[in-house]
């Protein structure tokens, strides 16, 4: 996915997920301060997107009701989530791939129909998704900063390495 990025860690029982703010069409930035990460399910679980913004609105609505019949289950709702996504013929047409976290769990959920959870409690999504990736495990290996710290430097590094990432940062914690 082209245009944005988005990044989750897990560390010590708390859980971050950050953010950048720009919308690109083509060579064109539209907005700056587009919100692409949410709170789900009472506030307990955090989820970010990369895609076409419509198109994970209605997506999260989706998501968050798998997670409400799986009574917070995150790794149950996400599979459940992404085979409905896979193979229902409206959703399947949608193009966004997601972070989706609580304290325990980490997970990147796509409508391949991948549920994927990191080894390393971090994943990155999007255009700048490799260098935040790349960063926070640096930072995570050789740093004693908290998971909130960590998700805006590595922010701060994908923004001087990825024209379609800008420095207008969200960041939501649980």
């Amino acid at each position: 996915m082209k245009g944005t990025t988005v990044i989750g860690i897990l560390k010590d029982g708390k859980g971050c997920i950050g953010a950048d703010g720009q919308v690109t069409m083509g060579e064109m930035v539209l907005k700056h301060k587009a919100q692409k990460i949410f709170k789900l399910y009472k506030g307990q679980v955090l989820a970010g997107f990369a895609g076409a913004v419509a198109d994970a609105f209605a997506l999260f609505e989706n998501l968050e009701r798998k997670i409400e019949d799986a009574k917070g289950d995150l790794v149950k709702a996400c599979v459940n989530f992404a085979k409905e996504w896979r193979t229902d013929k409206f959703l399947r047409r949608l193009e966004a791939i997601m972070i989706v976290l609580n304290k325990e769990k980490i997970l990147i959920v796509s409508g391949n129909g991948e549920v994927v959870e990191p080894e390393e409690n971090v994943a990155a999504i999007g255009s700048g998704g490799p260098y935040a990736y790349a960063s926070a495990l640096a930072l995570l290996k050789h740093t004693n900063l908290s998971p909130r710290e960590i998700v805006i430097e590595s922010l701060k590094i994908a923004a001087r390495l990825c024209i379609y990432t800008n420095e207008e940062f969200q960041i939501l914690e649980i």
